[in-house]
C-alpha cells in the first residue's frame, strides 16, 4: 500500500498503473544524483530535467524574439507584446491596477511555465524514450528519460510553495501587517449599523472566523499542487490507456487523436486556473484600500 501511494506521488516507479498491453505509464525516474556534503545528495529525475529544459526554452525563444526593443516592433517582439498585454489584461482586474506591475514576473512566469510544462508531454520522445530495466519484481519497465514535469507532484508542490511564499511578500509590502491580521481576525461589522452590543458579541466570533481562514491558506499549498498534479498525472495516464486499449499501434494512435486535443485544452485551462487563483489571493487582501474608495 505504500509503494503504492509513493507511485502516485510520483516518487517510485508505477508499476500498479498498468495499461492495456502490459505499458507502464511513465513515472518519475532518478537520472543521477548531484553530492552536495556528506550524508545528503540532490536527486535529478527525469521531471526535473523536463522542468529545466522548459524554462531554457522559455528564456531562448524570448531572447531570441527581442533581442533589442524598438518602437515598430517586429514579428518575434509583436508576439512577446501580444503575450504581455494578455497576462496584463488578465491580471489587472483581479490584483488592482497597483500592484499589476509588481505580481507580473510572478503570474506570467507560473502561466507559461505552468502551459508549456503541461503541453511538454504531447512531444515525441517525453515519456516514451529511455532504458529497459530489470526490477526485483521480474518485471521489464522502461526508464523514460524525459516526463513532462506538471506531472510530478513535487514540482507542483514546489511551485505552490513558491505561489504562496511571493503572496505573503506582497501582502506584507503593499497592504502591511496590521491589514493582513484585521482581514483575518478584525470584526467585519460596521458598528453603526449593528450598535456596540452586538458588534463587541460578534468579535469573537469573527476571530474564530479568522482561524479557520488561516488554516485554509495553509491548505492551499495541498489545494494548489494536486489540482494541478491529478488532471496532468490523469491525462498522462488517460493517453497511455487509450493508445494501448486495442493493443494494434496504429490504432491505438487513431483513438489517442481525440484526447490529444483534450489534453491541449485542460493544459491551458489549468494553467490559468492556477494564475488566476494566485491573482485572487493576493487580491482579495491587497485590495482593500482601492474597494473603500470606490465605495465611498
Amino acid at each position: 500500500m505504500r509503494k503504492r501511494l509513493l507511485g502516485l506521488l510520483g516518487l517510485t516507479p508505477l508499476s500498479n498503473l498498468m495499461a492495456a498491453d502490459g505499458a507502464v505509464a511513465p513515472y518519475a525516474y532518478e537520472i543521477f544524483t548531484i553530492p552536495v556534503f556528506d550524508g545528503f545528495e540532490l536527486t535529478v529525475t527525469n521531471s526535473m530535467i523536463m522542468l529545466w529544459l522548459v524554462c531554457l526554452f522559455i528564456v531562448l525563444m524570448v531572447r531570441l524574439a527581442v533581442r533589442k526593443a524598438e518602437m515598430v516592433p517586429g514579428r518575434g517582439q509583436s508576439i512577446v507584446e501580444m503575450i504581455v498585454e494578455g497576462v496584463e489584461g488578465l491580471i489587472e482586474p483581479i490584483v488592482g491596477k497597483k500592484l499589476t506591475r509588481p505580481t507580473f514576473w510572478l503570474l506570467a512566469s507560473c502561466f507559461l511555465v505552468i502551459l508549456i510544462n503541461n503541453w511538454s508531454g504531447l512531444l515525441p520522445g517525453v515519456g516514451t524514450i529511455g532504458i529497459q530495466t530489470t526490477y526485483a519484481d521480474g518485471k521489464e519497465h522502461l526508464d523514460y528519460w524525459f516526463r513532462p514535469a506538471n506531472a510530478d507532484v513535487n514540482t507542483t508542490l514546489a511551485l505552490a510553495i513558491i505561489a504562496q511564499s511571493a503572496w505573503l511578500f506582497y501582502v506584507l509590502k503593499f497592504a502591511g501587517l496590521k491589514t493582513l491580521l484585521m482581514d483575518l481576525f478584525g470584526n467585519k461589522a460596521d458598528i453603526k449599523d449593528v450598535g456596540k452590543g452586538v458588534f463587541y458579541m460578534l468579535t469573537p466570533i469573527f476571530a474564530f472566523v479568522g482561524i479557520i481562514e488561516v488554516v485554509s491558506i495553509a491548505f492551499r499549498t495541498v489545494s494548489l499542487p494536486f489540482r494541478l498534479f491529478g488532471n496532468i498525472f490523469g491525462g498522462e495516464n488517460l493517453l497511455v490507456n487509450m493508445m494501448g486499449l486495442t493493443g494494434v499501434d496504429w490504432l491505438g494512435w487513431i483513438l489517442g487523436v481525440p484526447f490529444y486535443f483534450l489534453e491541449l485544452l485542460v493544459g491551458l485551462i489549468q494553467a490559468l486556473v492556477f494564475t488566476i487563483l494566485v491573482a485572487v489571493y493576493i487580491g482579495l487582501i491587497c485590495n482593500h484600500e482601492s474597494e473603500e474608495g470606490h465605495a465611498h
